[in-house]
């Protein structure tokens, strides 16, 4: 091949990876999220590599809740794409920008995985005996999510690892309490028995949308539990760059919000489901933007 030619072919591949990387971004948008995916805050050189991590977690997440007819052969097929992108065969715009990101940051296929299982864990399983079932569950639904995200940052280390896991199992968290008639309308149940039970509350009285006093203080105590892990997750902050530490705060302060909202609601999230305003959403993101010019 000329050197004509290989900068033709060279300027093409970079083309093709530009457009895999647009058609994230736009995908990502089209999604009602509680916060931005990437803000702009973050370094932009790294935005689009965040595109591409939502998208493939959005679109997993739709394999699983929302996709037509068989979803654990479809969720099969999902899993075959991923491997065959880890091998460069890559047509999907989704994968062409993954394996792009992936390539690039060395992120290996293990929460990418877990992530597809927690999926068709959500075909099996509808129920959750006890706390840490769920946390098992949110090891595959959650945290890979946080790990992806530690690799685009350019940390591998356990310790953060573990802070990020902390404060991903709270969003989770937090969204469950927040959804709660959601995920009882697709009859999921992520509200652990022996917690109902200890509070004297029936899976009959979940149905039947009572939310008296004691459901209100099973969602006290799920909240807290909630927020226990976001005050663990917190030192992650301090210990990457500056420059990325105004999103995974936003991440957290977030997910605080939820929880926030929750408890105005009088931790009712039967009768309506708690949302966080606007304002609340611009006020966190201004006063960050002021932290991040201080220095702190």
């Amino acid at each position: 091949m000329s050197a004509t030619a290989a900068a033709a072919s060279m300027a093409t591949v970079r083309g093709g990876v530009r457009d895999a990387y647009a058609w994230c971004r736009r995908y990502t948008r089209q999604h009602d999220e509680n916060f931005a995916v990437a803000s702009w805050f973050l370094p932009k050189r790294l935005r689009p590599h965040f595109f591409a991590l939502y998208a493939f977690c959005r679109w997993t997440d739709d394999l699983g809740d929302e996709a037509a007819g068989d979803r654990l052969a479809l969720l099969d097929a999902w899993e075959r794409e991923l491997r065959a992108c880890y091998r460069g065969d890559r047509t999907r715009p989704l994968f062409v920008a993954l394996g792009h990101t992936i390539d690039r940051f060395s992120i290996p296929d293990e929460p990418f995985l877990r992530l597809i299982e927690a999926n068709r864990i959500d075909q099996r399983v509808s129920r959750f005996e006890t706390y840490d079932d769920l946390l098992r569950y949110c090891e595959h639904s959650a945290t890979p999510a946080g790990r992806m995200v530690l690799y685009v940052l350019g940390y591998r280390d356990e310790r953060r690892q573990r802070l990020a896991d902390a404060t991903c199992t709270g969003l989770q968290l937090a969204n469950f309490w927040q959804d709660v008639s959601r995920d009882l309308a697709k009859g999921r149940v992520y509200i652990p028995l022996e917690d109902m039970r200890r509070c004297g509350y029936s899976e009959e009285d979940l149905r039947a949308g009572v939310a008296d006093e004691r459901f209100r203080a099973l969602m006290r105590f799920e909240a807290g539990r909630a927020r226990g892990l976001f005050a663990e997750g917190r030192t992650l902050e301090a210990l990457i760059d500056r420059r990325a530490r105004a999103d995974v705060r936003l991440f957290r302060l977030g997910g605080e919000a939820v929880l926030d909202a929750i408890e105005r609601a009088g931790y009712d999230t039967l009768s309506h489901r708690p949302r966080v305003p606007k304002a609340k959403k611009l006020w966190m993101a201004a006063s960050n933007g002021l932290r991040m010019k201080l220095g702190i």
